[in-house]
C-alpha cells in the first residue's frame, strides 16, 4: 500500500529548501538597501553561497521526485483544482532553478566571480557586461519577488487544507504533524 506521506528524503529537501529561500529573500533585501561596504560584499558572498546551494538542492529534489514520486494528491480535491496545484508546483520548480541562473548570469556579467563557499570557482556563463548586468539584476529581483508570491499562495494553499478541507495535505509533508491513521 503507498504512503499518503511524503518520504523522509522529500521532506528534508522540502524544508532545507525552505528555509533557505526564506535566508536568501531576507538577506538578498537586507544588502539591496545597503551602501558599498566590506559586509555588504560578505553578505552578497553568503547570498551567492546559498543561492548556488539551494540550486543544487533543487536539482536533487527534482531527482528524487523522479525515484519517488509524490503521494497522490487528497482525494476530496477536484480535478481543476489537482491541475492548479500541479501549475503551482511546475511554477516553484522553474522559478527556484530560474532564479540562481539570472544571478550566476547577472554575477558575470558584472564581472563578479561566484566562488562557492569560497573555495569552488564557478565559471562565468558570459561575458563582462555592465549593462546586461544591471538588467539581469532587475530580472533577478523581479523573478525573486514573483517566487515569494508563489511561495505565499503555496503556504496558503497548505493552510486552507488543513485547517478548511481538514485533510491530510499538510500532514503529509510536515515533519511535525502525524498524519491522521498514524495517530492511533
Amino acid at each position: 500500500m503507498k504512503s499518503n506521506s511524503y518520504s523522509a528524503v522529500a521532506k528534508a529537501l522540502h524544508w532545507a529548501m525552505a528555509l533557505g529561500i526564506f535566508g536568501l529573500v531576507v538577506l538578498g533585501s537586507v544588502m539591496s538597501d545597503m551602501e558599498f561596504s566590506p559586509e555588504k560584499l560578505q553578505y552578497f558572498s553568503w547570498h551567492k553561497w546559498a543561492g548556488v546551494s539551494v540550486f543544487v538542492l533543487v536539482w536533487l529534489r527534482l531527482v528524487w521526485r523522479l525515484i519517488s514520486p509524490p503521494p497522490p494528491y487528497a482525494e476530496n480535491m477536484s480535478i481543476n483544482m489537482q491541475r492548479l496545484a500541479h501549475a503551482g508546483h511546475v511554477a516553484l520548480y522553474a522559478f527556484m532553478v530560474i532564479i540562481p541562473i539570472t544571478g550566476w548570469l547577472m554575477s558575470s556579467a558584472k564581472g563578479v566571480p561566484t566562488v562557492w563557499f569560497g573555495i569552488l570557482p564557478l565559471p562565468d556563463l558570459i561575458s563582462k557586461d555592465k549593462a546586461l548586468g544591471h538588467l539581469l539584476e532587475e530580472v533577478h529581483g523581479t523573478l525573486s519577488w514573483i517566487l515569494v508570491t508563489l511561495i505565499a499562495g503555496h503556504v496558503l494553499a497548505a493552510l486552507k487544507h488543513h485547517f478548511v478541507d481538514r485533510d491530510d495535505t499538510l500532514r503529509r509533508m510536515a515533519p511535525f504533524i502525524k498524519l491522521k491513521q498514524d495517530a492511533s
